[in-house]
């Protein structure tokens, strides 16, 4: 009750102060709202958020709401109070507040503060207890009560389902959970964690925080392109962009965070969540309404689904030098330990949309680097050729960076190129255009280069994104869905990576050019060879790759990528042959695991393969649609035919879905393959046809029980497969055999017991249907890796 009564003295003092003089306006109340801290001493509370509050108490403090102020702890309370308080008192004034007028408030916010052991559901229950209480005492309607759980994330199931049977305000007030990231560690810890949390939660009721959008430049982006939506509609595209980049530099190291770190790494610490927002804010679709949560969530989905699908190829990784030792001191490893854990990437991404196609990505984050600073940087290509005076304004680069902090620039700004366009100030009242340049240099340009436009008023993330809670603002958070879509995305390139040995780099300014990196075709690599060897020279290095001959054809052995880059190199040396004889090369591709590693490699020599005068044909393909994953046409799709450049005529996908059917006799689509075939190709004879070997012996779609005694003169036939998806459509043995040259790609260790069975056997065996693959007059290769071939 004191405590109310003391916001209400508070609340007519600055009335009057202000000069606000009508008495009826100075009583209206709109509501009681209680904030309560779950975590209320701890780093995050005592570094931001308490800041936070503070600064929200300040800036609503006279204009109809009342508060209460909750931190709680697992600590006893004769403990965490004086905790509390230590935190509380040194809070820093907003910059807006005068001296006299922050003593007051300030008093004011630790008398409505208070520390409260949230342990157990009997502390919940008496936390509501305690808030119903003071609203009857007082006479009060509740408006709302804001948790902000600034704990683990393992804890947050617990505590969201101790708030939902406990501390739910009545009907007529909202509810508001903040949960801090991560949110997950991929894409199926994080479907996990939703569907604990939305079993006692509302999708509305949370807010899932990610600080990055509360700096005042990245809640800038949207507006910016709005205002200049004009003068960036012609330049926004591909035609005009060279690149972007977005970048993370930190000089410190990971040490006293070591536990946390060591199991999320580089890409889950900031690229998955802050650089992945900053990318979605550049390039999603610009809403019609900036104040439409649902629209500008949607936009932001949309472009995620059309990112093009990642893994080890586009992305490098590293690990500064001293990590593995705080590894093996902070989680008390032995020396011979070794941790994965990349401290350093660069990723290279794309867009599968006409606007952006082709324009290269460039993300990067690290600590131990030279410098700590963080920008998103989009340089435009120059249509301009100065034969003199190269340093004329219209000579130099092109570009718009957000400057989001720290390096020469120091505050946040965003910055254009005066051979640009002058920019529309964003929110002329709370942003300035800044006229007075240091001597320094941003991104390549002098300052004197730039039209700059910076806030007014510096204010901290947490403190925006707290009052964007307050005021139910969804548009700054992270939504199931979207939280969901970026990790579906970014997953497989963790699961990849997590097999890689980081290239490790001394830190600071002695890296050099240790990770500068760079694209190439679609592979990203390290652009210098590593002075630091992470890996001692194993066995495998002394092999080469090597011929001979298995169940009486050619045979190629070596590792995995050695094997895979002889095959991608006969593939080339066959499609010249072909074209050099009649014009054009026919390739038919398998489905399955197999051919996966291949596909990759030539996507990299998307440059050198004569991909127009190409035709990609199927092997086999699964009954399901070209779009589902499943499919092989879509893995063929994704990991190649949306890389290089080949004519959609020459891309011939099996007609599994008919007239709205999968694969329906009827419907006769092995029957149309087969014209197909007969139409483009000279006797029906494919120029190369590449063939993977299930572990039971079977090919392209042909199993030990697939009947074909009647159909001995069919190219394409629909078979059954033992396993989901069942219904498939594959060549039959006749149109294989009569291939001029046939590939068999057998790889991992998986394998070996069936490389073994299969040097046995002489001739045919109806078990192993790859035995009956004899091309009549062609040529069979067998490529195997030497994990199948030794084991």
């Amino acid at each position: 009750m004191l405590r109310i009564k003391w916001e209400l003295l508070l609340m007519a003092i600055i009335c009057w102060q202000t000069g606000l003089t009508d008495n009826q306006e100075a009583k209206k109340s709109l509501g009681h709202v209680t904030v309560v801290v779950v975590g209320g001493t701890g780093d995050l509370a005592r570094k931001y958020l308490w800041q936070g509050f503070f600064q929200l108490y300040a800036d609503q403090v006279g204009k109809g709401h009342t508060f209460s102020f909750y931190g709680g702890g697992l600590s006893p309370t004769d403990k965490g109070t004086p905790v509390l308080f230590g935190i509380l008192k040194e809070l820093a004034c907003p910059l807006e507040l005068t001296a006299e007028r922050c003593a007051l408030v300030k008093d004011q916010f630790l008398h409505l503060s208070k520390y409260l052991q949230l342990k157990t559901t009997e502390d919940y229950e008496k936390l509501n207890q305690e808030i119903k209480q003071q609203l009857e005492k007082e006479g009060m309607v509740e408006a709302g009560r804001l948790f902000y759980l600034s704990v683990p994330a393992f804890a947050y199931a617990d505590i969201a389902e101790k708030v939902n049977n406990t501390c739910r305000p009545p009907s007529e007030a909202w509810l508001r959970v903040v949960l801090e990231k991560p949110f997950g560690h991929n894409l199926y810890s994080a479907q996990a964690l939703d569907e604990k949390l939305s079993g006692q939660l509302k999708e509305e009721e949370m807010y899932r925080i990610d600080h990055y959008l509360g700096k005042q430049v990245v809640s800038k982006i949207l507006p910016f392109r709005k205002e200049n939506k004009k003068l960036l509609d012609p330049i926004w595209n591909k035609h005009h962009i060279e690149r972007i980049e977005i970048v993370l530099k930190e000089t410190l190291d990971a040490k006293g965070r070591i536990q946390f770190y060591d199991q999320y790494g580089v890409i889950r610490d900031v690229i998955q969540n802050h650089l992945t927002e900053v990318m979605t804010l550049m390039l999603m679709n610009l809403p019609a309404n900036l104040s439409n949560s649902k629209e500008i969530l949607q936009n932001k989905l949309n472009f995620l689904a059309s990112l093009q699908y990642v893994d080890n190829i586009n992305a490098v990784v590293g690990q500064y030098q001293a990590y593995n030792g705080e590894v093996q001191e902070e989680l008390n490893k032995t020396k011979d330990y070794f941790s994965m854990t990349p401290t350093f990437a660069g990723v290279v991404i794309h867009v599968d949309n006409a606007q952006y196609e082709g324009i290269p990505i460039f993300m990067t984050s690290g600590k131990a680097l030279d410098e700590r600073v963080s920008y998103a940087r989009v340089l435009f290509k120059s249509d301009i050729f100065c034969v003199q005076d190269p340093n004329d304004v219209k000579c130099k680069s092109k570009q718009i960076v957000f400057y989001l902090g720290h390096g020469n620039l120091q505050y946040p700004a965003i910055l254009v190129s005066k051979n640009l366009f002058k920019p529309e100030l964003v929110n002329s009242g709370d942003w300035k255009e800044v006229t007075e340049h240091k001597d320094v240099n941003v991104l390549g340009l002098p300052l004197s280069d730039y039209y700059i436009q910076s806030p007014v008023t510096p204010r901290e993330a947490y403190c925006e994104l707290i009052s964007h809670i307050f005021f139910g603002r969804k548009d700054s958070f992270i939504s199931a869905e979207g939280l969901l879509a970026s990790w579906a995305f970014w997953t497989p390139l963790l699961e990849g990576l997590s097999r890689v040995f980081p290239r490790v780099y001394p830190g600071g300014t002695a890296n050099g050019n240790l990770l500068n990196f760079q694209l190439r075709g679609n592979e990203v690599t390290f652009s210098h060879e590593a002075v630091v060897n992470v890996i001692n020279p194993g066995a495998e290095d002394n092999f080469q790759v090597m011929q001979g001959k298995y169940r009486s054809s050619e045979m190629v052995s070596a590792w995995a990528q050695e094997l895979v880059e002889r095959l991608a190199s006969d593939l080339l040396l066959a499609a010249e042959e072909a074209i050099r004889e009649e014009g054009q090369f026919h390739l038919a591709l398998s489905g399955g695991s197999s051919p996966v590693a291949l596909l990759r490699a030539l996507a990299i020599n998307l440059y050198t393969f004569p991909w127009r005068s190409t035709h990609i044909w199927q092997v086999d393909e699964r009954c399901v649609p070209h779009t589902e994953s499943g499919s092989n046409f879509r893995s063929i799709h994704d990991l190649l035919l949306q890389h290089i450049r080949i004519p959609y005529f020459n891309i011939h996908p099996m007609p599994v879905h008919l007239t709205q059917r999968l694969c329906v006799e009827e419907d006769g689509g092995p029957t149309l393959y087969e014209k197909e075939i007969k139409k483009h190709i000279n006797g029906s004879s494919f120029h190369y046809v590449l063939l993977g070997v299930g572990q039971d012996g079977h090919t392209a779609s042909l199993f030990q029980d697939t009947k074909l005694e009647n159909d001995k003169e069919r190219l394409v036939i629909l078979t059954e497969s033992p396993i989901k998806p069942h219904q498939r459509m594959s060549l039959t043995f006749t149109a294989i055999n009569k291939a001029r040259r046939v590939g068999v790609l057998i790889m991992g260790k998986s394998k070996h017991e069936l490389v073994s069975q299969l040097s046995r056997i002489k001739g045919e065996s109806s078990k192993y249907p790859i035995t009956k693959v004899q091309p009549k007059s062609g040529t069979l290769i067998w490529y195997i890796d030497y994990d199948a071939l030794l084991g």
